[in-house]
């Protein structure tokens, strides 16, 4: 059996999104900035899409504009956003996905911004009064805090920060790429300035993204070199990757309440099978509270033990993808800058299972049972 539960890292492609980009492969190959009819068939679906995904989120096509991915969506928000106002102070947090954090601390080390981090307590919850202090401390500055943590799973309330910035005159970026395609995103309720999406993350191809732009929030280019994406990302767009991110939200959409339905029952189903089955297992940051967590992620404290080294080559070995920490970071032996800040004991190992539609009840048990064996039950 075959067990892949790394979804938070990629998720697999749906079959009508790859149904959807065929034709864009194979047949329609203008250039969407040509005015012939070559480019004009393919510069229609490329706002047809930019439409779909503004209609999805409740906003106005003219707020959504196409990137490579969420980490230049982040970019652009966080680097355009501070030189385009002047923004000298910045609040955000040491669990932030390095697409956020390893970009403020190099404005931070370039003399650009001052940095404050929120404080969080042992399972990563952000400290709510810090944050509402700080905005009214910091009328001018800038937030940027993320919507679902991608390694421990914590929510943040997006809804309330961005009523506390918008009363204080305060930018707010969130980073919404774990929970795009999974929670309902109102932009006509969110007070956001920007926030970022990532097909790969919701059953889409990868290296296409979006980022949103809040209409009175103006900002200079961050990628020159052409008038693409109504002058705000030069290059020519990545035609195949937008149409398959439009059908693979919308979709997304379509089906989210059955999702997460199916989706919480295998997480259930995992937590209480490895209670019972590994003794002085526990789980990091908030994800396993059903309630308050993102649905997709579930991080597993392991007891001490020497297997831990191969833990994740054992899981290989038997067909179970799963991850030590952030996907973004597997290729490197940099531990977990999330489990760091929680003061997790090194002692002890951590792997997320990250689940999507696609996974069984069949899956979830071969797994556990699989993990019980490695570790010794």
């Amino acid at each position: 059996m075959e067990a892949y539960l790394d979804n938070a890292a990629t998720t697999p492609i749906d079959e009508a999104v790859i149904e959807a980009m065929l034709p864009y492969m194979r047949n329609q190959y203008g250039n969407p900035s040509s005015i012939h009819s070559h480019g004009r068939v393919v510069r229609a679906a490329i706002e047809k899409s930019r439409k779909k995904v503004a209609e999805l989120l409740n906003t106005s096509p003219s707020e959504i504009f196409f990137t490579s991915g969420g980490t230049e969506a982040d970019n652009t928000a966080l680097t355009c956003s501070i030189q385009s106002h002047k923004v000298k102070h910045v609040l955000s947090s040491a669990i932030e996905h390095h697409a956020v954090l390893h970009t403020l601390e190099k404005l931070e080390a370039d003399g650009i911004i001052s940095l404050d981090l929120v404080p969080l307590n042992d399972q990563g919850e952000a400290d709510m009064k810090y944050i509402q202090q700080w905005i009214a401390d910091h009328r001018g500055g800038l937030v940027s805090l993320m919507h679902g943590n991608n390694e421990i799973g914590n929510i943040n309330d997006i809804g309330l920060i961005g009523e506390w910035c918008m009363e204080q005159g305060v930018i707010f970026h969130s980073d919404t790429v774990q929970t795009m395609g999974h929670f309902v995103h109102n932009l006509a309720d969110l007070k956001l300035h920007c926030m970022v999406g990532a097909a790969h993350k919701f059953h889409g191809p990868k290296g296409v993204g979006f980022l949103y732009l809040n209409h009175n929030h103006k900002i200079t280019p961050y990628v020159h070199g052409g008038a693409q994406e109504r002058n705000m990302r030069g290059g020519t767009e990545n035609v195949y990757g937008i149409v398959g991110l439009a059908k693979a939200l919308e979709l997304a959409y379509e089906s989210m309440d059955a999702h997460r339905v199916h989706i919480l029952s295998l997480k259930k189903r995992m937590i209480e099978s490895l209670r019972e089955k590994i003794a002085g297992v526990s789980f990091n940051g908030k994800s396993a509270d059903l309630d308050n967590s993102l649905y997709t992620v579930l991080n597993v404290s392991l007891p001490p033990a020497e297997e831990h080294e191969m833990l994740l080559f054992n899981l290989d070995i038997n067909n179970i993808s799963a991850s030590g920490g952030s996907a973004c970071s597997s290729g490197s032996n940099v531990g977990s800058h999330v489990l760091a800040a929680l003061n997790h004991d090194p002692e002890r190992a951590a792997i997320r299972f990250s689940f999507s539609k696609f996974n069984t009840a069949e899956q979830i048990d071969y797994t556990v049972g699989k993990l019980a064996e490695i570790v010794g039950g």
